[in-house]
């Protein structure tokens, strides 16, 4: 078959290279259609019950987390001039405009999103400067709202004054003051609309760009975060890193390339062919409509790092034959027939190492999947058709071009795994024991980690504000608690209230969480309003005040009722409490939920109350719980398909078994060094174990494809079979391996932690794979000679291999 493909490919090369210019162009043309997302991974499958949970929540009490804060607590900010900027720094941001995002577009055209009448961009912004507190108006019978303060402060002394007084509103306490610090802070609050937009973008470069500059006219340092804030600005530094890396990762594996080669001409072949791959590859993205994702944004890279690898099989095969026999066009056509289904086989195993993510279930996982298994098969065609044609189109290769063959460094490490493989089996096997021992020991030390911001660049603003936050308000990860009572206006009464706000007095106790905030906080502070703002009346009102007070709360404008409708339904049945949590890992979360959960059963009887914890930080947790599950299903189901491809090659149990092991140990090596150095089970270093296994695996076919095909011309003679099959693949497995273990390096000077963790445990995983392919592999095969010496042992494939392709060329 591989003869026919080889006559069809050099026949109609001018034909096949136009369909790849017009594949490429369409591919290029779909790139207009990429978006970068803006949002945390959904990694937890549609029908999963947190997920279920908070879908529910965000249909009942609508988007979460829309708030961003920026406080301070430099005492530049009771000074007069700085007091009163703060106070038109807050009013510029409340009124932002459309038009005002304009510079901030990248089109820079009019603008993106349209507001109804009265809508804005921000819903409204909570600030010292412009807080509006209740006062009781005895003559109405009602809460009237007035300002903190009448006028901006000319002194210093009014200012601590106004200070004071919002001391004096325990409502507000952690939310926009923390007195033991000093800290201030405003609250800005994004029109939920322009959360689901990419608007929000423009918003919040916008806003940053104020504050950046109230920052350096006062000299004053700000600190910024909440989740729109920090969505979008870890979004913008994926954005920025996806193409910072693919041109890294291009020049790196490149200059690799040309270090073994010498030859410009064939280096510059290799980038023109993964280039062309690196553009499917976006175009792929932009055709399915998938965003670019902290996943999906590697897949370019991947695609480089992968590709390479088959030029360098086919260049070397190419370089090998022309060196036998100088026959330009035989050589040509040998590299497809003899490399081609080896090269398909290897980009086969491959693919399925990614193509297991398809089967988690969760969105970004799935498309990470699709994508990257898809173009992995797309350069494999564009190696096998690309190189061929056009090597026929040019000279015959010069004596330079072959001299890498004769390096002597390259012959002396293969000369070395010979003579290892000869005289030191017993060390191998002695030292693949110790190692699996080691690792076994080391994966008992595993841990795993649900961090959001475990990955983020540790060296961004955004984190270390992010870090900031944590210390003065315990988080900005939001949490959600909502309590179901099962009637309508369950939540008003008394009994719930009072339930409510013991669950709140128990979430202030818990480390690692906000102070909450609930329709408690707001019926506390009508009390404390009723008794002219007096601290000590910030609680609960008795059954005697309920009456007169709550028809003080009928009688008030209609703002105390849209604050009341944040926190309970229309028909005041759910009611949600509010808190932030720092960034825990998932060990610790466990702690909370635990802790959480037998609070909640005490204090809501079942069958009165649904009580549910829902919100992001806890979708994001329980979604690497979801994760880590299916981490053994994925890398089980590519052992399970990559052993029926070495089953469909040899036809024999013994070969599977052989091949297997010098690819499952590097895995459990790695495992083991995660768990000695402390580097955690995450989302991002979960892709690991089958990306790797299926890369891994490819020196193996190489090899044993190699092996297969000595064993018949030898007539089944197992230990010159071996030598042959090492010496002739040996180098090619040392090239590409040395390529791949750089090309993976380079995702270590990412700023993300988890790209730099998934390089780095890449890298060190291929380099030991490639080790116990060239030394535990050939050992293993000379010390069960007996046990495979038969031809029974590699019945004839419904495919051909290697070998009968040759006997096919004499024929």
């Amino acid at each position: 078959m591989w003869n026919r493909i080889t006559r069809i490919i050099l026949r109609n090369r001018v034909v096949i290279l136009i369909v790849i210019a017009l594949i490429t162009v369409f591919a290029a043309l779909q790139t207009q259609n990429i978006k970068y997302s803006y949002e945390d991974a959904n990694l937890l499958p549609n029908d999963d019950p947190i997920a279920i949970n908070y879908t529910r929540f965000k249909e009942i009490f609508g988007q979460e987390a829309t708030m961003i804060i920026m406080g301070t607590s430099d005492s530049l900010i009771y000074t007069p001039e700085v007091y009163k900027n703060w106070s038109i720094l807050t009013d510029e941001i409340s009124n932002l405009t459309p038009e005002d995002l304009v510079p901030f577009q990248k089109d820079k055209k009019a603008p993106r999103v349209i507001l109804e009448d009265g809508e804005k961009l921000v819903s409204g912004a909570i600030s010292i400067s412009n807080l509006k507190i209740l006062k009781k108006n005895k003559v109405e019978k009602k809460f009237d709202l007035i300002d903190l303060s009448d006028s901006i402060p000319t002194t210093t002394e009014g200012i601590m004054e106004i200070r004071d007084k919002l001391y004096k509103l325990p409502i507000y306490d952690q939310l926009l003051y923390n007195k033991k610090s000093g800290l201030i802070t405003t609250s800005i609050i994004v029109n939920p609309k322009i959360l689901n937009s990419e608007t929000r973008v423009d918003l919040v470069l916008a806003i940053d760009d104020k504050i950046s500059k109230f920052e350096e006219a006062n000299n004053i340092d700000i600190h910024v975060s909440g989740m729109p804030y920090i969505r979008t600005f870890n979004a913008a530094t994926i954005i920025s890193e996806v193409s910072n890396f693919v041109y890294l990762a291009m020049f790196i594996t490149a200059f690799i390339f040309f270090l073994f080669f010498r030859s410009f001409s064939a280096t510059l072949i290799a980038v023109a062919v993964i280039t062309i791959a690196v553009i499917w590859s976006f175009g792929t993205i932009g055709l399915f409509g998938y965003d670019i994702t902290i996943l999906t944004g590697l897949i370019p890279p991947l695609i480089i790092v992968i590709g390479f690898p088959n030029v360098i099989f086919l260049l070397n095969k190419f370089h090998q034959e022309y060196a036998f026999h100088g026959n330009k066009i035989k050589s040509i056509s040998r590299i497809i027939s003899k490399i081609g289904n080896a090269t398909l086989l290897t980009n086969t195993t491959t693919a399925l190492g990614f193509a297991t993510f398809i089967f988690t279930n969760s969105t970004v996982m799935k498309e990470f999947g699709i994508v990257a298994s898809l173009n992995i098969f797309g350069v494999f065609l564009l190696s096998i058709l690309l190189v061929p044609i056009i090597y026929s189109f040019r000279a015959n290769p010069k004596k330079k071009h072959l001299k890498h063959l004769e390096k002597k460094w390259t012959h002396g490490i293969v000369e070395w795994i010979l003579n290892q493989t000869k005289t030191n089996r017993p060390t191998i096997y002695a030292v693949s024991i110790f190692l699996f021992a080691f690792s076994i020991a080391g994966i008992f030390q595993m841990k795993i980690s649900g961090s959001i911001i475990d990955d983020m660049p540790k060296g961004a603003t955004f984190y270390q504000d992010i870090k900031y936050f944590e210390n003065e308000y315990e988080g900005v990860m939001p949490l959600e608690i909502m309590i179901d009572t099962k009637v309508k206006g369950g939540v008003y009464k008394a009994s719930t209230l009072k339930r409510i706000d013991r669950l709140g007095e128990f979430l202030k106790d818990e480390s690692g969480l906000s102070h909450p905030f609930s329709v408690v906080n707001l019926i506390k502070y009508t009390k404390q309003a009723f008794y002219n703002n007096n601290p000590k009346y910030y609680q609960l009102p008795n059954s005697q005040e309920r009456s007169f007070i709550l028809e003080y709360a009928k009688n008030s404008s209609e703002d105390g009722n849209s604050q009341l409708s944040s926190y309970v339904d229309s028909t005041g049945q759910f009611a949600r409490i509010t808190l932030m949590m720092k960034d825990v890992g998932t060990d610790q979360m466990d702690m909370i939920q635990g802790d959480l959960k037998r609070q909640i059963n005490k204090i809501f009887p079942e069958k009165k109350f649904n009580v549910v914890m829902t919100g992001g930080a806890l979708v994001f947790l329980e979604g690497t719980h979801y994760l880590v599950k299916n981490l053994f299903i994925s890398l089980s189901l590519a052992v399970l398909l990559i052993s029926l491809i070495m089953a469909w090659m040899f036809r024999s149990p013994k070969m599977i078994l052989i091949s297997l092991i010098p690819n499952l140990l590097p895995l459990f090596i790695t495992a083991g060094l995660m768990g000695y150095f402390g580097v955690p089970i995450k989302p991002s270093t979960i892709l690991v174990f089958s990306i790797a296994f299926g890369i891994s695996v490819d020196d193996t076919i190489h090899f044993l494809a190699k092996y297969r095909q000595e064993l018949k011309a030898s007539n089944w003679a197992i230990k010159p079979s071996v030598f042959s099959a090492l010496s002739e693949t040996g180098k090619s497995m040392f090239y590409t391996s040395i390529v791949l273990f750089f090309g993976f390096l380079t995702f270590t000077l990412s700023s993300f932690g988890g790209t730099q963790a998934l390089g780095g445990l890449v890298s060190i995983t291929l380099l030991i794979a490639m080790a116990t392919n060239l030394l535990l592999l050939p050992a293993l095969l000379l010390s069960l000679e007996k046990r495979i010496s038969n031809k029974t042992d590699f019945k004839e494939p419904k495919y051909p291999l290697d070998a009968d392709i040759e006997e096919n060329e004499k024929l």
